[in-house]
């Protein structure tokens, strides 16, 4: 009992930091959208939860004994355990009584952070300046003083710096929030019995991702009793996920982060288990997995990797999901639009249908896997920028049919009043989706251009 107490106190912290993330951030993307994610479960993005403790590894490594009461740490590297450039980590040291004991930290999608095309996802990006500005390790806040100027010279290309600023002394705030809730708990509990719990929690999960397996392995034993074959089959309580077949890094955008591989599997191990537990870094506990260094799903720090997060990322969770046969293929990427001007730039990733499962349909128009992101409500959307929108709704008989059915699609269609440069980075324009066992593909997406 105390267990699941201790579970949701620490999940209601990640989602209070959240909510003072979208009342005080400024621009439609994380304020509207809710494109940002915490460090503990709170109810967000998969990607960026699975990805961020290798980010607050990253830099726990880098600092090391440096850091002080009031700094405030900011990244946005891929080799620094970032997803893309767009993402933005703030990191913020919890001390007791001087002593450094926890972190807290948040995640926004940034729709400017400069780059070749006006919101910093361009489609054929080649080199990482490409896709806008890196940061490794900056003290964003050192000792209570917010830098303001010298962030202003690590991110020149960004054309919104004022949003950015505001964006960031948001997550700063929804930062702070997190502490104060968790002194407060450290207060009526004392730090031993949390820090106690935090265990606790992560033994959890791993224990519920040890249970899944032994189910998954006992399952595939009785298929093989039933079908007649002579084999030997030996349950074990962990799993080995390896990727040595996968093709080395790509001369584009579609190099997946390590970090973003992790949190891909992360998220599809908490799907597969069937108890309430947190998204943490307990269910990975169980799992080994190789990833040959320099490949697509292990790029150099040098690698682009602004698909790898939005696409590759929603293609290893349908690898990994029908390799467990749980369900047939999502929509298969995040359909990320961006447009923008040297004034602003928009970002949106438009929904579509998830695969069915083994005994229920699909869902329709939603988003799914590693995006959980609201659309910009449209009086919002026309008010903020010079666009009418036509038609947003379902894409009828899209989804895969069979005895349960796909979800289907969505169609959007946008009208922009002014010349603007517009950018498309989505996938399963080629290969559809594919149905499970006899199961039916899915329609694949078609993107019209009207002058």
């Amino acid at each position: 009992m105390q267990l699941l107490i201790f579970n949701h106190r620490f999940m209601g912290i990640a989602e209070q930091m959240g909510r003072t993330l979208q009342r005080t951030s400024i621009s439609t993307n994380i304020k509207e959208r809710l494109d940002g994610g915490l460090v503990a479960n709170a109810p967000h993005v998969p990607v960026h939860l699975g990805a961020m403790s290798s980010t607050v590894g990253w830099q726990i490594n880098y600092w090391g004994d440096s850091l002080n009461e009031g700094d405030v740490l900011v990244t946005n590297h891929p080799c620094a355990g970032g997803s893309h450039l767009p993402d933005i980590t703030v990191i913020t040291p919890v001390f007791d009584n001087g002593r450094l004991v926890f972190f807290v930290a948040s995640r926004g999608h940034h729709a400017e952070i400069g780059g070749i095309t006006p919101g910093s996802m361009p489609p054929f990006s080649k080199s990482i300046w490409e896709e806008g500005d890196a940061i490794k390790a900056f003290k964003l806040v050192e000792k209570g003083n917010f830098r303001e100027d010298e962030l202003a010279q690590k991110i020149p290309g960004t054309c919104r710096i004022q949003d950015n600023l505001s964006d960031l002394r948001a997550q700063v705030a929804a930062n702070q929030r997190g502490i104060t809730l968790i002194k407060e708990l450290i207060k009526q509990c004392g730090l031993d019995t949390v820090q106690a719990y935090m265990t606790y929690v992560h033994l959890n999960a791993e224990e519920a991702v040890r249970e899944m397996l032994k189910s998954v392995a006992a399952r595939v034993l009785s298929q093989l009793a039933s079908s007649g074959d002579q084999s030997s089959v030996t349950i074990e309580e962990e799993d080995y996920m390896d990727d040595s077949g996968t093709s080395p890094e790509v001369y584009g955008n579609w190099n997946a982060p390590e970090a973003v591989t992790a949190a891909a599997v992360i998220y599809c191990l908490r799907c597969l288990v069937d108890v309430d537990i947190p998204l943490n870094q307990g269910c990975l506990a169980p799992v080994k997995i190789y990833i040959p260094p320099g490949s697509l799903l292990s790029p150099s720090d040098k690698a682009v990797v602004v698909g790898g997060n939005v696409l590759t990322s929603q293609r290893i969770t349908d690898v990994v999901l029908t390799v467990f046969q749980a369900c047939a293929c999502s929509q298969g990427c995040m359909n990320n639009l961006t447009f923008g001007d040297n004034t602003f730039g928009y970002y949106e990733t438009i929904g579509g249908g998830s695969g069915a499962r083994p005994s229920w349909d699909g869902t329709s128009r939603v988003q799914c896997h590693m995006t959980n992101t609201r659309m910009t409500d449209p009086e919002i959307f026309e008010q903020r920028y010079p666009v009418l929108l036509h038609k947003f709704g379902l894409r009828e008989n899209s989804g895969g049919v069979w005895y349960h059915r796909g979800g289907d699609g969505l169609a959007r269609e946008i009208e922009f009043k002014r010349p603007i440069v517009v950018s498309i980075l989505s996938e399963r324009r080629v290969h559809a989706p594919r149905g499970l066992k006899v199961g039916k593909d899915g329609a694949w997406g078609v993107p019209h251009h009207k002058r």
